[in-house]
């Protein structure tokens, strides 16, 4: 059950992202070090929200496995012993 909240609650966010962006179609310029790029603030919103996504899911996906292997440690060492 609380998968399926936290799903609809991500859908949820990502369609107000979108439709945020898609009412918005000004320019605007992002600056980095090293490159300079303009994009609509829609394919910005987007762009920023799809990194967002991934880096969360990535950090997730990276703490699950760390407490997954220390899970497994703990038990090789209790039947060690």
């Amino acid at each position: 059950m609380r998968i399926y909240f936290t799903l609809l609650l991500v859908l949820i966010l990502l369609a107000i992202a979108f439709v945020f962006g898609s009412q918005n179609e000004q320019i605007i310029s992002l600056n980095y070090l090293i490159a300079r790029v303009e994009l609509s603030i829609a394919a910005a919103v987007s762009l920023f929200t799809a990194i967002g996504f991934f880096l969360g899911l990535l950090a997730t996906i990276i703490w699950r496995l760390i407490r997954k292997g220390k899970k497994s440690l703990a038990k090789n060492r209790s039947t060690e012993i």
